[in-house]
């Protein structure tokens, strides 16, 4: 079966189920979008790397990764292979040099890896076909951008709007130390509007 690239286009809270988020995943060269509900925990983790956070102390797919590079193991690629009763399967694809292997994972864990490797993401026709949306209008969605959104959005923004620069700075590090990296880039995002 051929291979379709991904990437990923945006992270948002899931409207359809509360407590959780939402991965978009688009088409390389197409209109097509992928979306894969994922816990809150591993939206967090992939916000980190996509907005090349640095916390504090290394979160569990940095220490993944370290744990790779230290027994000289590449990641390929990530396929997400299968789709389930609307649960998504995939696999990473890794290499040593004498082996390349592929091992299960949950498609969260495997997106929050490919973006700290950097590898591609892969699909198939079928799974495109099954729980893919159409975007008619490439202009709505620029693929380079990026959007990552927390839960309430809206009422964070209004609430932040009205904070001064330095209680900004001091809210940051609050929620730094309690690795809420997710409301971090929002916080983060409105003290650079104002630079």
């Amino acid at each position: 079966m051929k291979k379709i690239e991904l990437e990923i286009v945006a992270l948002s809270h899931s409207i359809t189920q509360t407590h959780s988020y939402a991965v978009v995943l688009g088409e390389v060269n197409g209109l097509r979008r992928l979306p894969i509900v994922i816990g809150g925990f591993e939206a967090q983790a992939i916000a980190v790397a996509l907005e090349r956070m640095q916390p504090s102390r290394p979160l569990t797919h940095d220490l993944m990764k370290n744990f790779m590079y230290a027994f000289n193991i590449e990641l390929m690629e990530i396929v997400i292979n299968d789709l389930q009763e609307g649960i998504f399967y995939s696999k990473l694809v890794c290499v040593n040099e004498h082996d390349t292997i592929e091992i299960d994972s949950r498609t969260s864990d495997a997106l929050a890896l490919a973006v700290r490797f950097g590898c591609p993401i892969y699909t198939y026709e079928n799974i495109l076909e099954n729980a893919g949306i159409l975007m008619e209008d490439e202009a709505r969605q620029k693929k380079s951008d990026i959007t990552v959104e927390e839960p309430g959005a809206s009422a964070g923004d209004k609430d932040l709007s009205k904070m001064s620069l330095e209680d900004l700075q001091k809210l940051l590090s609050e929620v730094l130390e309690h690795e809420d990296y997710i409301r971090a880039i929002e916080i983060r995002d409105e003290i650079n509007k104002r630079k």
